[in-house]
């Protein structure tokens, strides 16, 4: 069956079993005709939160997330969340050991040199979130696909999806990073770190990426939270790192200076590895399960206007 059969298709069953879900579609089709960020974020909460946010006096972490993505606008958050520029800021910071090493950076996909990439690579866009091409074996990688996934990337306005203001101004091209892999063959994890004025205080680490993607959230005793969040929990207990507690402080240096960040981690091998800084984790518009989390954890955060 035609790829935009199926597409058709799936996108007509969730618009029928869920009209919040065809509610955002629809907002994000009519993103680049909405002018106004603080009209068209207070829909986008609506939408994912199933109120609208008290924006006046923020309690919960979401709103609280939301008024940050409304009023500060500061410059270096592009150069923070640029998957290329990123990577320097962050070995300033913590070192150059700690960053997946980069094979090259275009601006377009035709530019890429593939002669001079290794039999295993990953591209991306730099300035979006999902713009990801993984090859593990050079020899049987499908050009035309990625050309067609990167170059419909490298289109995509990410800023008018969600109003981030750190991703409007990304220059969109293209990063190629080393192919990493983990001993054990089970694919990597991510450790996120939520830190709140400068400090962590709580993390999940993110497993059976892409297929059936589980979330387990932390605190810094390594305690397992009784929330959920997005996804599920792993079907099983999960270990705490061996380098847990070298990822908190160097998520600790990261976000030094900063109201709020998640800084994420690999730990691929023994060696930790910066994978990015998110400043607005879901875009500040999805629930906690049991949903007074979102105020609990927004408690744990001074906003300082």
């Amino acid at each position: 069956m035609p790829r935009n059969t199926v597409s058709l298709r799936d996108k007509l069953w969730r618009a029928v079993s869920n009209p919040w879900w065809l509610g955002t579609y629809l907002l994000k089709k009519m993103s680049p005709l909405i002018k106004s960020d603080s009209l068209y974020t207070k829909w986008e909460f609506f939408l994912g939160m199933k109120r609208f946010p008290d924006l006046k006096n923020p309690q919960t972490y979401n709103e609280k997330l939301l008024w940050l993505k409304l009023n500060t606008h500061e410059e270096i958050y592009t150069r923070m969340v640029d998957k290329a520029e990123a990577k320097e800021y962050t070995a300033e910071i913590i070192g150059h050991e700690h960053i997946i090493p980069t094979l090259g950076v275009w601006d377009s996909f035709d530019e890429i040199d593939f002669d001079s990439l290794p039999f295993q690579f990953v591209l991306k866009t730099t300035h979006d979130s999902g713009g990801v091409v993984i090859c593990r074996d050079k020899s049987n990688f499908d050009l035309t696909a990625a050309r067609r996934k990167l170059n419909k990337s490298l289109r995509h306005n990410f800023f008018l999806d969600h109003r981030e203001y750190p991703y409007k101004n990304v220059k969109p091209r293209i990063i190629a990073e080393q192919y990493m892999e983990d001993e054990d063959g089970k694919g990597l994890k991510d450790y996120k770190f939520f830190c709140f004025n400068g400090e962590p205080r709580m993390m999940f680490i993110a497993t059976n990426r892409p297929v059936d993607t589980r979330f387990d959230f932390f605190d810094m005793d390594f305690n397992h939270l009784p929330f959920a969040q997005g996804h599920p929990w792993a079907d099983g207990p999960l270990s705490k790192p061996v380098n847990f507690e070298q990822m908190r402080e160097l998520a600790r240096k990261l976000a030094k200076g900063l109201q709020q960040v998640r800084v994420d981690f690999y730990d691929i091998n023994g060696q930790i590895y910066f994978g990015e800084l998110t400043f607005f984790h879901f875009s500040g518009n999805c629930p906690f399960q049991p949903v007074e989390w979102d105020e609990r954890i927004g408690s744990w955060w001074t906003l300082e206007k």
